[in-house]
């Protein structure tokens, strides 16, 4: 690979600092004792903590979908060898070993499921609803716990592994300075997003599309990786800022950086489009009642204005914010946009659970707050105690003064 000079960044701080020694204990408390509300609140309603379920699911897949496409970008930028995104990639690789605290997150809808009260996936696992679908009995072959606790397992196992390893292997360059580390994670790119691909579709399959059971779309696990990568993309640009506004990275971490990132999260918001409507547009066109009946729910009472609302607040509206080149320039202006991409994303995973739970009314309320705050505060309590533990850009990167010298044409 080409040489390139490497500015001097001896006045650059490139460790977390600012936060407090007990911040991930703090954040691991707050994020239990909101747990405990939640809980609480879930069981005063009465209904074996399915209204809990829910909403845990909802925040939970939020959060994982963020880890997830962290993991993607990391991957992506060994597959093509990429150098201008050297010094934002760390924060991705630190987001991606956040599966290994979810991987313990995803206890709680274990337990409700082994324990027979009502989980989100009743309807495959109640007798009843099982004995009057004909589709949802002959998938029982597929759709049963002990198959999707192992596969659940498998899941988490890809994933870590995979998290762990381009961490690792990138943490330590940072004292070894072999450029030889770079080869192997180049090396183990395509077989990464081979595992990654599988298990992202099919895991979306299980924990989301299996809430409907006698519904299916081959198109589903590319409609989840979508949203996932534009979640994962706008919380990248969103940490980049809050660690520049710590007084980390600022001189790794260019205006050409964020550019870059904007296009990315451009060109996914874009995609995402494409996906949804591709998935819609078939599905209207055959109008088989086995297929339309996910979209009725959601396209009926209050959920259609939440439909509508995701066509112009994931779509339209970010497209024309995102297209013009000054705002992908504007660290204030794209953070702006960051922030509203992390919101819309959390409402489409909403519509794409809730609907099933409450097709007549929205459930949103204090339930959801807490569930989001606890699974979002133990997943960064995660995050934090590992950024602690490494440097933020990776330090003898032999493309980091590619990535430091970047510049958009």
């Amino acid at each position: 690979m080409p040489e390139y000079p490497t500015p001097n960044l001896d006045n650059d701080q490139v460790r977390l600092v600012g936060l407090p020694r007990g911040t991930s204990g703090v954040l691991m408390l707050i994020g239990l004792v909101a747990l405990a509300i939640a809980v609480a609140l879930g069981w005063r309603r009465d209904d074996q903590l399915r209204a809990f379920s829910a909403s845990y699911l909802v925040n939970y897949t939020f959060f994982l979908s963020i880890a997830l496409g962290a993991l993607f970008f990391v991957a992506l930028q060994h597959l093509v060898r990429a150098g201008w995104s050297v010094t934002v990639r760390r924060s991705a690789e630190i987001l991606a070993t956040g599966v290994v605290y979810l991987a313990v997150l995803f206890l709680p809808i274990l337990a409700i499921m082994l324990l027979g009260w009502t989980s989100p996936y009743f309807k495959w696992l109640d007798p009843q609803t099982i004995a009057d679908s004909h589709l949802a009995r002959e998938k029982l072959v597929y759709l049963n716990l002990p198959f999707f606790t192992v596969r659940a397992v498998f899941y988490f196992l890809v994933w870590g592994l995979l998290a762990r390893f381009f961490f690792k292997q990138s943490t330590s360059q940072d004292t070894s300075g072999d450029p030889m580390l770079t080869r192997h994670m180049e090396k183990a790119a395509p077989v990464a997003m081979i595992l990654f691909g599988l298990t992202i579709t099919f895991a979306s399959f299980d924990w989301l599309m299996s809430l409907e059971p006698a519904w299916f779309s081959t198109i589903f696990g590319v409609y989840f990786f979508a949203g996932a990568v534009v979640g994962a993309l706008a919380a990248l640009i969103l940490l980049a800022l809050a660690l520049q506004a710590g007084g980390v990275v600022r001189r790794a971490i260019t205006v050409e950086h964020y550019h870059d990132l904007g296009k990315l999260l451009l060109g996914f918001v874009v995609f995402w489009g494409y996906i949804a409507f591709s998935q819609y547009m078939l599905v209207w066109y055959a109008n088989i009642p086995e297929e339309t009946v996910w979209y009725l729910a959601r396209q009926t009472g209050p959920w259609t204005w939440v439909s509508v609302g995701l066509l112009f607040g994931h779509l339209l509206i970010p497209f024309l914010g995102l297209l013009p080149r000054v705002v992908k320039r504007r660290k204030m202006l794209l953070g702006v946009w960051a922030t509203w991409m992390l919101v819309a994303h959390w409402v489409d995973i909403y519509w794409l659970v809730m609907p099933t739970f409450a097709p007549r009314h929205l459930p949103f309320g204090l339930l959801d707050i807490c569930c989001l705050a606890a699974v979002g505060c133990m997943f960064f309590a995660g995050v934090i105690r590992t950024a602690r533990r490494c440097a933020l850009i990776p330090l003898k990167d032999p493309r980091l003064g590619e990535s430091l010298t970047f510049e958009n044409f």
